[in-house]
């Protein structure tokens, strides 16, 4: 059982009821919390929850409110000027369309409703029955309280796979009767409290040319950019790879005074501090400071102090003091806001899965394509071949999953032509936890969709997915310093600028990132868009496994895993104590030690619910 986030607590939170007579139960128990609450335009309660000052913009004309939580450049004037303009929930979707930044939008219109949050996945929409009728939050666990609902423990065990469970059960909430929207969709509530899923976006084809595709995106990052820094003093930003790069000269091309950080990693092949050094050398009046790598807490440093609450399991709980170094410092520096580079991987660095497409559109570019990626990875000719012209559908690529979650993980050397990496459960699973995995995987197989028919693109868009929540939960702790996390490459039209690129001039092995590059040209420094390294952490996983072996052993006593019959403990605590087999990532350590954190965390929040 889930505890309820107090309203005032850090971050906000907001629940969206139908407007109908049958929603008063959970409207009686939210305001039994003592919640803010925002009206329909009938008078019946609407939006509920907390959130701090200025969190929340709205407009009303007539019988149609509008709300727009996030950040964005929305108006109350320009919200009541296009709510005069609406007749039903499906009229929203111009605005939607030329909105910049990143937020949810609400609407009441003559009695229906509209939720909406962003296409990343990084604005999230949960819907539950609360008695006789349908509403919506933008967290898991507000629902789960309401129902008063325990974990599923078939959903969590999907958890444990590596390098993560695939689409559709990715997203999908760890919580018995708490749904989740799907990208592209909103949220329907009529007038009798029910709700559907509706389809609103589609990805851009992809057939702008880069020279134009570069000018767009140039507007749509510099439009994300201004949104967030506007009217600020002080920003503050990540400078590391190229993506932060961008976002950091874009900043410092305003107003704002921008703060960067560059933190020192202890690989001697990272090189993101003379990079920066650089840029930052070449940019006007950006105040720079480098983290030294000592200072930075390692990979599981400090697992027994984590005491944030999220809805799901949070990759960032296996470091959480390294996640939250330069986040507090940017706050006591001054910064209310803290720009990330989050989202540009996926977009811009791609995915090679293109070909599979490319090759039957273009088959002499895709052999030349092949021929470099091939030589850079290198990957198994025989492999290579298989999954080009392999044309199975996702469903089927999906049962096959099911088939192999205890099979040795694809070799490194693997190419990634196919709809994804085939996921595995650590050898730590016990044979229940497999067989519900099993179950879930294959019950989807018989209708799941792709996210797109494209494999490149659905690959890109399940990456999206899957990062945008792991940088959700990141905000999620980074509020509770005082600080707002933007991610600009995982606003809306960022991502349609992107995605309109043709992929065989975006996505390249003989060029890292070639879209950002032509996009920031007279941006970023000239010098800096040469860079094709980026730090990618594996030595401070490793180090950071060898150095916190005892706070991991800890985690093997007393697991909360085990009492739900997920894994072995024995098992767990025999790996932990020695450097992992080549055959086993770190990531699938990390995703088990992910899941264990999350529910010591509820058991603490429940335990401290308890009155003494």
């Amino acid at each position: 059982m889930v505890d309820f986030p107090e309203p005032g607590e850090r971050p906000g939170w907001f629940v969206v009821l139908p407007d109908c007579a049958s929603a008063a139960r959970a409207g009686a128990l939210l305001r039994n919390r003592g919640v803010q609450e925002v009206s329909h335009p009938s008078g019946r309660p609407w939006l509920l929850g907390g959130w701090s000052p200025g969190a929340m913009t709205v407009g009303e004309a007539g019988q149609v409110k509008i709300a727009v939580l996030g950040e964005h450049a929305m108006t109350a004037d320009r919200l009541t000027t296009a709510a005069d303009r609406i007749r039903t929930i499906a009229d929203l979707d111009e605005l939607t369309r030329t909105m910049a930044g990143s937020s949810h939008l609400v609407a009441s219109v003559t009695g229906r409703v509209r939720v909406q949050g962003s296409v990343s996945g990084l604005r999230r929409v949960f819907y539950a029955r609360i008695g006789d009728a349908n509403v919506a939050a933008d967290r898991a666990d507000v629902l789960a309280a309401l129902l008063d609902a325990e974990v599923d423990e078939q959903r969590l065990a999907a958890r444990l796979l590596n390098p993560g469970a695939p689409h559709p059960l990715a997203g999908v909430p760890v919580w018995r009767g708490v749904g989740a929207l799907e990208s592209g969709h909103y949220l329907a509530l009529d007038a009798d409290g029910r709700g559907r899923p509706v389809a609103w976006w589609t990805p851009p084809a992809p057939t702008v040319p880069m020279a134009e595709g570069a000018s767009a995106f140039r507007a749509a990052l510099s439009a994300a950019v201004e949104v967030r820094v506007r009217g600020r003093d002080v920003v503050s930003c990540d400078l590391g790879g190229l993506d932060s790069t961008s976002v950091c000269a874009l900043a410092a091309s305003g107003r704002a005074k921008v703060v960067a950080y560059t933190a020192d990693g202890l690989d001697p092949l990272c090189d993101d501090v003379p990079w920066a050094r650089r840029t930052v050398a070449q940019l006007d009046d950006v105040e720079h400071h480098i983290v030294a790598g000592d200072r930075l807490p390692m990979v599981y440093e400090g697992l027994q102090d984590v005491d944030d609450r999220f809805d799901e399991p949070c990759p960032a709980a296996m470091h959480p003091s390294r996640c939250l170094l330069i986040p507090r410092l940017a706050a006591a520096r001054g910064s209310q806001l803290h720009l990330t580079g989050f989202g540009g991987d996926e977009l811009l660095a791609g995915s090679p899965a293109h070909l599979h497409t490319l090759m039957r559109t273009h088959p002499r570019t895709a052999w030349q394509r092949v021929r470099g990626f091939a030589a850079q990875s290198p990957w198994r000719y025989r492999e290579t071949l298989r999954q080009l012209w392999d044309d199975s559908a996702y469903r089927q690529w999906l049962g096959r999953v099911g088939d192999q979650l205890t099979a040795v993980p694809p070799p490194f050397e693997t190419p990634a032509l196919d709809w994804g990496t085939p996921p595995r459960l650590p050898p730590w699973t016990t044979p229940d936890a497999v067989d519900a995995v099993r179950e879930l995987i294959r019950t989807a197989a018989r209708t799941t969709e792709p996210l797109a028919q494209r494999r490149g693109l659905h690959v890109e868009l399940e990456a999206m997915g899957t990062n945008s929540r792991m940088v959700r939960q990141v905000g999620q702790m980074t509020a509770r310093a005082g600080l707002t996390l933007a991610a600009p490459y995982y606003d809306d039209r960022v991502i349609e600028a992107g995605l309109a690129v043709r992929p065989q001039e975006r996505i390249t092995p003989w060029q890292y990132k070639p879209l950002i590059v032509e996009a920031m040209r007279g941006i970023v420094p000239a010098e800096s868009l040469t860079r094709h390294t980026k730090d990618e952490g594996s030595y401070e996983a490793e180090v950071g496994m060898r150095e916190q072996r005892a706070e991991l052993l800890a985690l093997c006593e007393d697991s909360r895993l085990a009492r739900l019959g997920l894994i072995d403990a024995n098992t767990l605590r025999e790996t932990a104590s020695r450097p992992l087999p080549p055959t086993l990532p770190f990531d699938a350590l990390y995703q088990t030690v992910v899941c264990e954190m999350w529910l010591r965390t509820l058991d603490t929040a429940a335990t401290a619910a308890v009155p003494g």
